[in-house]
């Protein structure tokens, strides 16, 4: 069974630090893109970064660049999210989500439940 497990969310202050996880399982992992995507409070699915399979390339929004780094373990089949200087704009609901290929995504690809970001003073 295909698992995607998010976690590391909760309550930060502006300009604080938080770290995701994405614990994956049922799939074979270093052969997927991986990505974070997140939703705000009435707003759609954002983008936020993506990486390759080896982790050798990586991209990342303009909104977040700068200030936020994905990365993977592919012997431990896990991705990572690691956010700095976090603002209230990045408060939101962030999603992983896994697929052979980039843009398959939305169609073919495999997601998480979720894990809540609030930045908030």
């Amino acid at each position: 069974e295909v698992q995607l497990v998010e976690s590391g969310g909760g309550l930060v202050p502006p300009g604080g630090s938080l770290r995701l996880s994405c614990a994956t399982s049922g799939f074979t992992f270093r052969n997927y893109y991986m990505t974070w995507v997140r939703q705000a409070p009435g707003k759609g699915l954002e983008w936020v970064s993506l990486i390759n399979g080896d982790g050798g390339n990586t991209y990342y929004a303009d909104s977040v660049k700068g200030r936020f780094t994905i990365s993977r373990d592919n012997d431990k089949n896990a991705l990572y999210l690691e956010m700095n200087n976090l603002k209230p704009d990045d408060t939101a609901m962030y999603f992983c989500a896994a697929a052979l290929r980039c843009d398959w995504f939305e169609s073919h690809g495999y997601w998480g439940q979720g894990t809540q970001v609030t930045v908030s003073s």
